[in-house]
């Protein structure tokens, strides 16, 4: 018996339809199965984690090669941000208008999972293993979602050879980036603790905004980098200072400061941590620190050249390699094997009135497939 694979948009409009804002569950992965079962996938769903960042809905599924064949994996989200307000149709209900299917989630990235679906009913299940690695939280905290996946993928030993992640990469038209690393990425909270007191007598006092105001002034002449080959210089940026004193005649006790840092590979969180741990300790403040992903790099090479080739023969450009933007999943799957990300056009992505244009979808399938079967073909 043949099985009818619905058409790319069909597909798309299919999960689009599934609201699933983060963390996605339920629904949007009943969905999906409903699509990989009868292409010959064995769908594997769980949740993991606890509140606050938890529980999250999770699926790998693989359909196995021959014994001793090579092993592709397909990854990527679908959860969405907040759809908002002002939209010209429903943010959950596709609507197809002028060559262009709308709906949250059309770019980033219910799209790509389309894409890849139909693409990967044109691979031959004799061609390799092919799998999928589909998280329901990369909007969000990211705690339980892909890092979960990779724990059950090296406990039923399925690590993939290459990965792509389906990111909404391309800029101005569908092909014209991929993206081969990504900076790291962490946040700082600073405290600084003083005396409160009396603005008119302030040597009974001891003014913590002044000695936080030094800090961030240290902080931001601290010299980071000037960049890589493939990587922008590395920045640290003030995202919030907080002291919340009511009073106008009143030195407050303490006064609080918020930092980011993207940052490339000649560093890594915890070592940048260490840098502003010991600034803030001469002002005696105290930090906590979070690290969202480190920075990695696939470099330019057999994998990029594969997917510049699949892309080039389908759309006729090349896609410049490159580290710009965000961070995404990647920083997880990059300790499994080389991953690249490459998707479809980004400009309407957490925007209303997403949209992504059908001819695009169409041909993100034919490079989807190519890449795929040149993949295990390596």
């Amino acid at each position: 018996m043949t099985t009818t694979i619905p058409s790319v948009v069909e597909l798309a409009e299919a999960l689009i339809a599934c609201p699933s804002v983060t963390p996605a569950a339920g629904l949007v992965f009943d969905c999906l199965q409903g699509k990989l079962e009868p292409l010959g996938f064995a769908v594997h769903r769980f949740h993991a984690g606890e509140a606050p960042d938890g529980p999250v809905e999770n699926l790998f599924a693989i359909r196995m090669g021959p014994k001793g064949s090579r092993h592709f994996g397909f990854a990527g989200h679908v959860d969405v941000v907040p759809p908002g307000e002002g939209w010209t149709s429903a943010p959950f209900a596709p609507e197809r208008r002028g060559g262009l299917l709308y709906g949250r989630g059309a770019v980033d990235m219910k799209g790509s999972i389309a894409a890849m679906v139909a693409a990967a009913a044109e691979v031959p299940a004799d061609a390799g293993a092919l799998s999928f690695i589909i998280t329901g939280d990369e909007e969000g905290p990211a705690t339980f979602g892909t890092q979960e996946l990779i724990k059950h993928m090296r406990a039923v030993d399925a690590i993939p050879d290459l990965i792509l992640v389906g990111e909404p990469t391309s800029v101005s038209r569908l092909g014209d980036m991929m993206k081969i690393g990504r900076r790291g990425s962490t946040n700082l909270w600073l405290e600084v603790e003083g005396k409160e007191g009396h603005v008119a007598y302030p040597h009974l006092a001891d003014n913590p905004i002044t000695k936080l105001v030094h800090l961030l002034a240290e902080l931001k002449a601290m010299p980071l980098d000037e960049g890589t080959d493939w990587f922008q210089a590395s920045n640290l940026e003030i995202t919030d200072l907080t002291v919340g004193n009511p009073a106008t005649n009143v030195i407050p006790a303490r006064a609080s400061a918020r930092l980011s840092i993207r940052f490339n590979d000649q560093h890594s969180g915890t070592e940048l941590g260490d840098q502003v741990r010991a600034i803030a300790e001469k002002y005696g403040g105290t930090v906590r620190q979070v690290v969202y992903g480190e920075a990695f790099l696939t470099p330019p090479g057999a994998f990029s050249d594969l997917i510049a080739a699949a892309v080039e023969a389908e759309v006729g450009l090349r896609p410049e390699v490159s580290t710009t933007g965000g961070t995404s999943d990647a920083r997880f799957l990059k300790d499994l094997c080389p991953v690249i990300e490459f998707g479809l056009c980004n400009a309407t992505m957490h925007k209303r009135d997403e949209a992504v244009a059908v001819e695009d979808l169409e041909a993100l399938v034919r490079i989807y497939t190519r890449v795929a079967k040149a993949a295990l073909a390596r």
